[in-house]
């Protein structure tokens, strides 16, 4: 029994020094790429990155881009240009802890009054419908392995761990996968009558954009659900290879989806 207590505590401080001793993983070229045409500015003594464009000379319209959990700003970065050569103004920004912003601090959220619509894809705004792969569960649920495993999973681990929410047709390259690495919130139950709340009672346009093929957002059951609570909102669905990242998936299926909505504005 000693023994078996002795090779526990022994691979315990084995990935001890792994965890204390892996290098900070290194940018891709695309990615270097993406941060050097950004900026950075300071909020609250907090820098937050991001990217801005402004091209199209006579267009009133003005594009925010928000990246969903647990990646960045450059979920956007294939229908970039597509955007830029279409709207006056393209904003994309990475959210406090994430990306290259400093990390999550509370806030309040702004008020929509001025927006003239708001887009969704494909996000798990509904913990009931939501399915969690493994690897989630393991990085949620195992508060002392948490940490660690943040560190310790490489490259094709996570590989193995976040590919099945691509369709089988449109996996990501393995520098897409490297980039989109970060950790995943635990709040989604608590925060879900606040992001559900909001949408609800909103009097601006909301549609979404929806890759039928998500494993994290299943059809019919997301679908369905999703109608139910926001009535007021429109649903473009794309074809059924696409799944979880729809803009990164099918980009060109995604801007002409998103240039269909803001032709109804």
């Amino acid at each position: 029994m000693r023994g078996w207590w002795v090779e526990v505590g022994l691979l315990k401080v084995l990935l001890l020094a792994t965890y204390l001793h892996i290098p900070p993983a290194q940018l891709s070229l695309a990615l270097h790429s993406w941060k050097s045409s950004g900026k950075f500015f300071t909020y609250k003594g907090r820098p937050i990155f991001y990217r801005d464009s402004v091209d199209v000379v006579g267009s009133p319209e003005i594009v925010v881009l928000l990246h969903g959990f647990p990646t960045s700003s450059y979920d956007w970065y294939k229908i970039w240009e597509g955007l830029t050569l279409r709207f006056h103004r393209v904003i994309a920004l990475d959210f406090l802890g994430f990306g290259f912003s400093d990390k999550l601090r509370p806030y309040r959220p702004a008020s929509w009054k001025h927006f003239c619509g708001i887009c969704l894809s494909n996000g798990g705004i509904f913990p009931e419908t939501h399915c969690l792969l493994l690897l989630q569960k393991l990085r949620k649920d195992g508060v002392v392995l948490s940490p660690i495993l943040t560190q310790l999973m490489n490259s094709f681990v996570f590989s193995q761990g976040f590919t099945p929410v691509f369709g089988p047709y449109t996996q990501p390259s393995e520098s897409e996968l490297w980039d989109m690495w970060a950790g995943y919130s635990n709040l989604r139950k608590q925060i879900r009558k606040g992001w559900v709340g909001a949408l609800a009672s909103e009097s601006i346009s909301i549609y979404c954009i929806y890759g039928s093929l998500d494993p994290v957002n299943p059809y019919p059951e997301f679908l369905e659900l999703y109608r139910k609570m926001l009535l007021q909102s429109t649903v473009s669905i794309l074809d059924d290879r696409i799944s979880h990242y729809p803009q990164l998936e099918n980009p060109m299926g995604f801007f002409n989806a998103y240039m269909g909505i803001t032709n109804s504005f």
